[in-house]
């Protein structure tokens, strides 16, 4: 897309060392002045352009984010606590990080004039009656990572029709891509990748017959891109492909794609796991003009 409407401004990107964050850095860093603000806790430092401005720092600290934002034309909000375990083990700090340091940063936005961006998630839904999930499904989350960001995606539709701030929230479904990390609380990929490399086995939660919507960690950046320059009604949109996999599968794919001769085995379901999960992006479509691209037996080998 074209990115020339970023030439000269001023853009900050919560997380921007991290996974989604340093990916949208890339891609405006050579049209506009880019400043990340990430505690470090997660992402890496070599993940930072050289020609970003970094600010080590926490979220939840009112004068870190007042320096960050101060003269700020864009916000790319990616920073957070992105598990919904570590939701469930650590809900005040939760709270802290998705909830109130996002209510912070939307408060910034407003006194700056901003346009925000901010990452909200499937995980809204909860279990949804239907696939594909449209963005005026019911809302039942089952974790605190999903009532924050519930909470969030609200915040960003009061400050739009309150404040008149030009803010927007993006639902991801399951981002998967280069640069996300493994360990305790990484993405099924990338823990399904790591236990392929390590020799197996690629355990399952449950009998894998539970559906994904899988989108490439670029098709996510494009959609940020775009709902930060074009101009809709909407306040909301669903960030997937539209199609889904089985847990199962995308096991097999790991394994082929990793060429490991691991088992496959199956371990006790996760409590409270959702069974289907696929997004409607018809609005993502027509408002933003969004068509992820790429498909997953093309991305995985990027995850890699």
């Amino acid at each position: 897309m074209d990115l020339t409407e970023f030439a000269g401004t001023s853009v900050l990107v919560t997380g921007g060392a991290g996974f989604i964050g340093s990916h949208i850095a890339d891609m405006v860093v050579d049209h506009a002045d880019v400043r990340i603000l990430d505690d470090l806790s997660s992402g890496s430092r070599d993940h930072v352009p050289d020609q970003a401005t970094l600010i080590e720092g926490d979220i939840r600290d009112e004068n870190t984010v007042e320096r960050a934002m101060d003269g700020i034309d864009f916000l790319f909000h990616e920073a957070g606590l992105v598990s919904v375990p570590e939701s469930l083990e650590r809900p005040m700090d939760c709270h802290e990080i998705n909830g109130t340091a996002t209510v912070r940063l939307l408060e910034a936005g407003r006194r700056n004039d901003s346009r925000v961006v901010i990452a909200s998630s499937a995980a809204i839904y909860g279990h949804p009656g239907h696939v594909p999930v449209p963005e005026d499904a019911s809302k039942d989350p089952q974790s605190p990572y999903g009532i924050e960001k519930l909470s969030a995606d609200h915040y960003v539709q009061t400050y739009a029709a309150q404040y008149d701030l030009d803010a927007v929230a993006l639902r991801y479904f399951n981002v998967y891509g280069p640069r996300q990390s493994g360990g305790q609380y990484s993405g099924v990929i990338s823990a399904f990748v790591d236990q392929a490399r390590s020799g197996g086995p690629i355990t399952v939660e449950g009998d894998g017959e539970q559906t994904r919507d899988f989108i490439h960690v670029d098709d996510v950046v494009d959609a940020n891109l775009r709902a930060a320059t074009i101009d809709s009604a909407e306040t909301a949109f669903n960030v997937g492909t539209g199609t889904s996999v089985t847990i199962n599968e995308l096991a097999e794919t790991v394994r082929d794609i990793v060429d490991a001769d691991v088992p496959i085995t199956h371990v006790d379901p996760r409590p409270g796991d959702i069974r289907h999960s696929k997004a409607d992006i018809s609005r993502a479509r027509r408002e933003l003009d969004f068509d992820p691209t790429i498909q997953l037996a093309d991305g995985l080998p990027t995850a890699l």
